[in-house]
């Protein structure tokens, strides 16, 4: 069953230095974008982290420091990358929970506005683990009959993820045919911040960790207004203090 789009769709892959949210970097990235009309184009870029990449990283994706040595930074592809996604919803293989947080943490470190408000995720892993529980690789041998050559090569990895959504819709024709009846069968995550430290709970954001755990977040702020302090000196990723931040600003708002 095609897809059909209202507007274009990008699958991102990334490699990165590591899995934190806070200090990792992208060292790869590859987006495909599929337009209305089913056509598709690719974008692949190898990008200096600026950190070393650690070993273990290099085991799994084989991307070295040599590598990327000469390669653009994010700050300096980023507006190229932006104008890219565009208009587009974002899909992936967990990308809900790896490849877009991060994607978006490098894009505040630059200061560039890349608005996510507008757009829908569409993580094709959900599909998989709620039909089959499967990996990456076995989802794609599995739906398309096919073995992963190249997998952890950004780009490979992208364009299995679309191959692997456009096969679920010729098996579960309960998905529907568009982005919104698909997260509407797989339910639709209720993100505050990428790195779920806040929830919502009963239509109000709560912490999701510490000592604060269970409690709104505008309580807390409220009845101790240093923790927001601590938490903005802290190793928390950039996307979750912007959302604490905006949560203040609009608790000080109502006060006023």
């Amino acid at each position: 069953m095609p897809l059909q789009l209202q507007k274009p769709i990008a699958f991102i892959d990334l490699e990165t230095t590591g899995t934190n949210l806070g200090t990792d970097r992208i060292v790869e990235i590859a987006i495909v974008k599929i337009a209305k009309d089913g056509s598709r184009q690719v974008k692949r870029k190898l990008i200096n982290p600026e950190m070393p990449i650690p070993a273990g990283a290099t085991d799994i994706h084989g991307i070295t420091d040599d590598m990327v040595k000469d390669a653009p930074t994010f700050r300096q592809v980023a507006n190229e990358l932006k104008q890219f996604l565009d208009n587009c919803d974002l899909g992936g293989y967990n990308s809900n929970r790896f490849d877009i947080p991060l994607l978006v943490e490098e894009f505040l470190r630059t200061g560039l506005e890349f608005d996510m408000n507008s757009r829908r995720l569409l993580d094709v892993q959900r599909i998989f683990h709620m039909m089959e529980q499967r990996t990456l690789g076995a989802a794609y041998k599995f739906y398309c009959n096919k073995t992963l050559d190249g997998a952890h090569s950004a780009e490979v990895d992208a364009i299995a993820t679309w191959e692997v959504l456009e096969a679920q819709l010729e098996r579960y024709p309960q998905l529907g045919d568009n982005i919104d009846s698909i997260i509407k069968f797989i339910g639709d995550d209720q993100i505050v911040d990428f790195a779920r430290r806040f929830i919502m709970s009963n239509g109000v954001e709560v912490f999701n960790f510490g000592k604060h755990k269970g409690k709104t977040v505008v309580e807390v702020l409220k009845s101790e207004p240093q923790y927001y302090d601590w938490m903005m000196k802290g190793d928390f990723p950039l996307h979750t203090k912007q959302k604490l931040t905006e949560i203040l600003n609009r608790t000080l708002l109502k006060k006023n």
